[in-house]
């Protein structure tokens, strides 16, 4: 299991798009990947856990990922993070 904090820059937070290519970055892995928010976990290969997380421009959150293929999961998704996620 390898985690990283990654704070959210996008101005409107996860919003549908965002989210969307955030979802499409995890399922290319065959690792869980998930991230915590306060007390929650979502799931980042779910639109629909991911938007329900309400994440802000701001926040910070932790992406956790298990798998085979962590290492490379982790640094490709917190790239795409910090890239904006195409905003």
């Amino acid at each position: 299991m390898v985690s990283q904090k990654v704070t959210i820059k996008n101005p409107t937070g996860l919003h549908l798009r965002p989210a969307g290519i955030l979802c499409k970055e995890a399922m290319q892995f065959k690792s869980h990947v998930t991230f915590r928010y306060r007390e929650n976990t979502a799931n980042a290969k779910s639109v629909l856990s991911v938007l329900g997380a309400c994440i802000k421009s701001g926040d910070e959150i932790e992406l956790v990922c298990e798998g085979e293929d962590e290492k490379e999961a982790l640094t490709t998704i917190v790239t795409a993070i910090e890239n904006g996620l195409g905003e």
